[in-house]
């Protein structure tokens, strides 16, 4: 008799973001951290079921004083200051390819970045390497950024452990070109 194989997973599938003025598709197992705890409107949370891994949809107010690659690496290290990093490395960033998006039609340019952040959690002195990779999405006509961020902390246990498989950068990527805008309202009168 054969052993039995793995549990299938469940698809992603098109999550309604901001009160469904956005969607996008989450990877298997995403947990809405706003159903455990408060989040600022202008942010969906949602964290692994089994790791420390998060995935962050950010609406910011558009920072025009920087641009291109300059601009992802503002991002980068205002999220870093706010979790009070105790120190930022980026490793690579890149523009990304607009017509690979979902948002192509509103986004004037958009940019993929890699890096590392030395945090420590809550209530805990030793800080960890985390990995973080964020898509800068800049839609000027709103007047906002559009940062998508995924913490990626090392697992605490091995892969083989872990009733459902770690997120992947290809789970990632899948959120950042999938991200669909319904409502332009969400953003003001303009």
């Amino acid at each position: 008799m054969p052993a039995p194989g793995p549990k299938p997973m469940e698809p992603a599938r098109d999550y309604p973001l901001f009160g469904g003025a956005f969607s996008a598709a989450l990877p298997p197992g995403a947990l809405d951290v706003s159903d455990l705890r408060p989040v600022p409107d202008n942010q969906e949370v949602f964290c692994h079921r089994v790791t420390d891994q998060s995935l962050i949809v950010e609406l910011l107010e558009l920072q025009a004083h920087v641009q291109g690659e300059e601009a992802a690496r503002y991002h980068f290290e205002d999220v870093g200051g706010v979790q009070g990093a105790r120190a930022v490395q980026v490793d690579n960033a890149q523009p990304l390819l607009l017509e690979n998006l979902a948002l192509r039609n509103c986004c004037q340019e958009a940019w993929v970045l890699s890096g590392k952040q030395q945090v420590a959690k809550e209530n805990h002195q030793v800080a960890k390497d985390v990995t973080v990779h964020q898509a800068l999405l800049r839609l000027p006509q709103y007047q906002t950024d559009l940062l998508l961020t995924f913490n990626d902390p090392p697992l605490s246990l091995g892969p083989e452990n872990l009733s459902l498989p770690p997120w992947s950068l290809g789970d990632f990527e899948q959120l950042v070109t999938s991200l669909t805008l319904h409502d332009p309202n969400i953003f003001g009168p303009q």
